[in-house]
């Protein structure tokens, strides 16, 4: 069951969403980046939580540098980002980005509920969570542990893709949080020189997930070279491509919980 959070916390958190895919390298990292940033663009104080502590990569998709953690009495302080998100991961924790964490299921299982409950929020209106992927104890621990308001949900054009999410969705459901939507990850290619678009995995059938599962397709977004140097050279917001997905999401997202 989810846990409120205690009365004398001073994290006042409206709504968690979690971006969930249970299949690893569709882009939920990226995807977890951009709708927190889609919500911050609307007005909102946003938070980001990496939950996917043995494959964190929300601080290298961010452009993040090592951040030196600071403390404020019993709470851990989130790093403030200059797009004015506050980020939490393993990554700021350890010495280096490429040093493995070893842990069994009952240390990763506590790892999240510290960034929950023991990492100085603040008010925040959304707290996005980047989960782990699978549907593992870990990702068990996420859904029994916070009090999720429902999950944005990854894929690929890809059938296997499709079919994973689809277990990630009953699980969700069988633990009585709300599928808030889809995106579809890596849809088609844009041609840098003439503008074509390739649907080179062939006919998506994202929408009819979306409609068996009762939810809606929020946006596609295709392969671009913006998202493609992203970790490297940082998100150009200015692109079309990004624009329009912030754009998509944001709105979607604003009227959800309006």
């Amino acid at each position: 069951m989810n846990q409120p959070e205690k009365q004398d916390s001073p994290n006042k958190i409206k709504h968690l969403i979690g971006v969930m895919s249970g299949k690893g390298g569709v882009g939920k990292s990226t995807v977890t980046y951009l709708t927190a940033l889609a919500l911050k663009q609307k007005g909102y104080k946003v938070g980001i939580l990496d939950a996917d502590i043995t494959g964190a990569s929300i601080p290298r998709i961010m452009h993040l540098p090592k951040y030196e953690m600071k403390v404020a009495g019993d709470f851990i302080c989130p790093v403030e980002t200059g797009q004015e998100l506050k980020v939490m991961s393993i990554s700021f924790l350890v010495d280096n980005e490429e040093q493995p964490v070893i842990w069994r299921g009952p240390l990763l299982s506590k790892a999240i509920q510290q960034f929950w409950g023991e990492v100085l929020w603040g008010q925040l209106d959304f707290l996005v969570i980047d989960m782990p992927p699978g549907t593992s104890d870990v990702a068990i621990t996420v859904m029994q542990s916070l009090p999720l308001n429902g999950f944005v949900y990854v894929t690929t054009p890809q059938d296997l893709v499709s079919v994973v999410v689809a277990r990630s969705i009953q699980m969700a459901d069988l633990l009585k949080i709300p599928a808030l939507g889809l995106v579809e990850n890596m849809s088609y290619f844009i041609c840098p020189h003439c503008g074509q678009a390739t649907n080179f995995y062939g006919q998506s059938k994202t929408e009819q997930l979306a409609k068996q599962s009762g939810t809606e397709l929020i946006v596609q977004i295709p392969v671009s070279i913006e998202l493609a140097r992203m970790p490297s050279e940082g998100l150009k917001t200015e692109s079309p491509v990004v624009a329009e997905v912030l754009d998509k999401l944001g709105k979607f997202l604003s009227q959800k919980f309006k």
